[in-house]
């Protein structure tokens, strides 16, 4: 086979720079390739070094996309060419070999496949492989920023006269750094000023004097340093750092002020540029003057008196912003003054720093039912607080903010931390209708769920009024101590007693003080209440929740309904037993004047009747024996809460002789000596 001419020249002129190393073609070259025909080549280079393939004669079968028959090449893995059809070797040359080179110490790689079947006869495709010196310069990711030097094998820079090449062997910069320190006067300029500085400038000035000094800079008014063209931004940058600042970076034709003060006595010009532009730079001169202190001593604070600056020697006393304290570091005063002197240093000394006062967390009891929102406990801060339960509403403000003082304050200048108050007299469930005690109706679970049942020493009732204390009538607690007494909650029936959740312990036992103890045969059952502590707080439940108080103003009327209930005794078959139940009954309070009619004591004594009792009942309705203690709530269960505590179950005759109308303790008349009991009592 003879070769033309130009495949003869393009032999002789990779001659002299490259290696030939050898020849690829598909199977069959040149008689033709058969269906199903395949093959897989790969050469790669040495470092420095490239492969590269000039293919000299392309036949093969033409597809859409080259889908039937087609040669594909690859550089390291990525796909460079996909050839079919037919292509003489100028064509070849012209427009597809110049693309198949790998990189510097790359790999080439070359495929082969045919279809099932060909209409025609193809030869196929041949080409030949050389390895050949990679020139790296021609390469734009080289990064020298002067001059490239090729070499068989790899590449140098160099640099212009006046550069010299930095650590990284491709960028020229210039010497331009100089430490200047001892010096009280001079000049700084960028390299080459007044002409263009150079490129790749990094440039470190150094200034040091005595320490009583201060460096003062004044830059020339011809100000030349690149920036991006709409000022947005600095390209090249000049910046003054001393030790405890940095200045800039300064850019465009706008000097820096003069004269540029910088309150140090050690300072170093940082000047940098990128590689291009024109720009002329910067000059500046500098001298030294007495050191001076600053107006700010320390943040969040002001100085009086007020200056711009103050001379070595000169006291001012340093006031902190409300809601700031001086950090004294360690001592225990507080307080938002204290007063400092300007050394010959610049230096305010003492100087202490104006911290946020801290309020801390709020003192809330930890039974986790108070609970806040918010972490942050400095001036101004705020937390938000919530109760964790349903049956706790929140008294008093909600939003507290961390105050100048230290102390959390709401927004109507309340500090008292708000309390989560049991919700009271709501029962989950009401009743529907009222029966008899005295053979009266059975109570549904929930339904008078601040009721609690004293089984000994004797039989008596109480009522929750919150959920650490308790009511009761003091003749029923008389003597007793409280070791002694049994309580139970949340409970109707008799067969729940046995239930450890239903008790409930006390650890106090206190009785009204105008209360007469110790009478025998009672006639005067005046100030008949007693208080009773909770040993811990008891876990309100839809069938354990307390009643509300009665306000002191409101007076109960007469004929006014009520709600009587009670475990004492009631009516049956066979004649008067103990309820194993809690029953209750609606009945009406009777006026003034019939509860003076009072029944004769066994002593044929009347027993006294005084303005802190009331009487109450309806026909074939009543409290009676061992209902003492519990509870005359108003308005009657039936007509929806809230319920208050109107009266507590007192004293009358016999059952049988009493004829409806029993005597109750009127609450109204102690709630301020229950509440300030409480108040007292609550942590003792």
């Amino acid at each position: 086979m003879m070769f033309p001419v130009s495949l003869l020249l393009l032999l002789l002129t990779y001659s002299a720079h490259a290696t030939l190393l050898g020849w690829v073609e598909s199977p069959g070259y040149p008689t033709r390739y058969l269906p199903h025909a395949s093959m897989n080549w790969t050469r790669c280079a040495p470092k420095g070094h490239s492969i590269s393939i000039r293919l000299i004669h392309l036949d093969l079968e033409d597809s859409q996309d080259c889908e039937n028959d087609a040669v594909k090449v690859y550089s390291n893995g990525s796909l460079i060419s996909v050839l079919c059809g037919k292509m003489d070797f100028e064509d070849l040359q012209a427009s597809v070999n110049p693309s198949l080179v790998s990189s510097s110490g790359g790999c080439l790689s070359l495929s082969f496949h045919s279809d099932y079947s060909n209409t025609k006869r193809h030869a196929g495709f041949r080409g030949f492989y050389s390895d050949q010196d990679f020139n790296e310069c021609d390469d734009p990711d080289n990064s020298c920023t002067q001059f490239c030097h090729n070499f068989i094998g790899g590449y140098y820079c160099s640099c212009r006269h006046g550069y010299h090449l930095a650590a990284d062997k491709h960028t020229c910069t210039v010497s331009c750094s100089k430490d200047l320190s001892g010096q009280r006067r001079g000049e700084v300029s960028s390299p080459s000023w007044p002409a263009p500085y150079a490129e790749n400038s990094h440039c470190v000035y150094t200034l040091s004097v005595e320490e009583h000094l201060q460096i003062e800079l004044l830059f020339s008014e011809d100000f030349d340093v690149e920036q991006s063209p709409d000022g947005s931004q600095c390209i090249d940058t000049v910046r003054v750092e001393t030790s405890s600042e940095t200045l800039g970076s300064f850019c465009g034709e706008t000097p820096p002020p003069s004269p540029f003060l910088t309150h140090s006595h050690q300072v170093q010009i940082h000047f940098t540029s990128d590689g291009f532009g024109t720009n002329k730079g910067f000059s500046l001169k500098f001298k030294t003057r007495a050191k001076v202190c600053l107006a700010e001593v320390t943040p969040h604070s002001t100085a009086t008196p007020q200056q711009p600056v103050y001379p070595q020697g000169q006291t001012v006393t340093v006031t902190c912003e409300v809601g700031y304290v001086v950090d004294t570091q360690g001592t225990t005063a507080v307080t938002r003054e204290y007063e400092t002197t300007c050394r010959s240093t610049g230096q305010w000394t003492p100087k202490y720093p104006c911290e946020p006062v801290d309020c801390g967390p709020p003192g809330i009891p930890e039974d986790g039912i108070l609970t806040f929102v918010g972490s942050e406990t400095q001036y101004n801060n705020q937390i938000k607080f919530n109760c964790s339960s349903k049956y706790y509403k929140l008294e008093g403000d909600d939003t507290y903010t961390c105050n100048a003082n230290g102390v959390w304050e709401s927004s109507r200048g309340k500090t008292e931390i708000p309390k989560c108050v049991a919700v009271c007299g709501m029962p989950d469930r009401h009743t529907a209708s009222a029966g008899r005690i005295l053979g009266g109706q059975d109570a549904n679970v929930g339904e008078i769920p601040w009721h609690l049942l004293i089984t000994e020493p004797a039989r008596g009732g109480a009522s929750l009024i919150n959920d650490r204390w308790a009511v009761t009538a003091a003749h029923v607690v008389e003597g007793v101590q409280v070791m002694s007494l049994k309580m139970y909650g949340g409970v109707v029936s008799g067969a729940a007693l046995t239930s450890n959740r239903a008790q409930i312990n006390a650890d106090r036992i206190i009785i009204h003080p105008s209360f007469i103890t110790g009478v025998q045969d009672r006639t005067n059952f005046d100030n008949d209440i007693a208080l009773i502590r909770l040993a811990s707080r008891v876990n309100l439940s839809p069938n354990l929740l307390p009643v509300c108080l009665p306000g002191t103003h409101r007076g109960l009327l007469a004929q006014e309904q009520g709600t009587v209930s009670g475990w004492g005794v009631t009516d049956a078959p066979r004649g008067y037993r103990v309820s194993d139940t809690l029953k209750y009954a609606d009945i009406g309070a009777y006026a003034t004047a019939e509860c003076q009619n009072t029944p004769t004591a066994k002593n044929n004594k009347r027993t006294v009747f005084t303005n802190n009792m009331f009487c109450a009942g309806a026909q074939g309705k009543d409290s009676c024996l061992k209902d003492s203690g519990g509870p005359f709530v108003v308005p009657v269960l039936s007509a929806g809460g809230p319920h208050y505590l109107a009266g507590i179950v007192s004293w009358g005759p016999p059952c049988r002789q009493r004829q409806y109308k029993g005597y109750y303790t009127k609450v109204e008349n102690y709630v301020d000596w229950i509440r300030e009991t409480m108040d007292a009592n609550e942590t003792s």
